[in-house]
């Protein structure tokens, strides 16, 4: 067998393996947990009850607990820019077409099949924040309401989501 062929079927057989693994990690069903007033976000130890906006948990493989983030922008950021790596299992955020802005409860979505709104005039615990929808109906009169853009979880860059400001510096999308 020649060097090329060998090395495709290496990849070949390591790609199966890997698809494997996923699928194995997705088929555990993760359900998200519900915050409640003592829930805090893992970055800064805020109170995620006490704060407007929408919240996110990451879940990762080999942790029972979820990562709270007070934020979507914390959020996005840990996943796009992290500092570790670990596997995560699912990322959970809230759709605020159903939940109450000032005090989001429950409705608790998967975060890769949202729709997002970024460079808004509303404010979430952090300023400046991503709001998130199961619908993209309810994302697009959103935007109608409040400005902003839409788009989907792959869309969102780390420029978009610099905990020193990039949130706010996307105002005019």
């Amino acid at each position: 067998m020649n060097m090329n062929r060998r090395t495709w079927l290496l990849a070949a057989l390591s790609a199966t393996v890997l698809a494997g693994c996923d699928r194995e990690v997705a088929s555990a069903a993760v359900t998200p947990h519900e915050i409640d007033p003592a829930t805090t976000c893992d970055l800064d130890g805020m109170l995620l009850a006490d704060y407007p906006g929408p919240k996110a948990q990451i879940h990762y493989a080999g942790q029972a607990k979820p990562v709270f983030c007070c934020d979507t922008v914390e959020m996005f950021s840990t996943l796009l820019v992290p500092e570790q790596v670990r596997t995560v299992r699912a990322v959970f955020v809230q759709d605020m077409g159903r939940a109450d802005w000032a005090q989001p409860r429950g409705h608790w979505i998967d975060a890769k099949a949202a729709w997002y709104v970024a460079g808004s005039k509303r404010h979430g615990s952090m300023g400046p924040t991503i709001a998130s929808f199961l619908a993209e109906a309810d994302a697009r009169r959103f935007v109608a309401d409040h400005g902003g853009k839409v788009v989907r979880f792959a869309e969102v860059t780390p420029a978009m989501v610099d905990l020193g400001g990039g949130a706010q510096q996307h105002g005019g999308m």
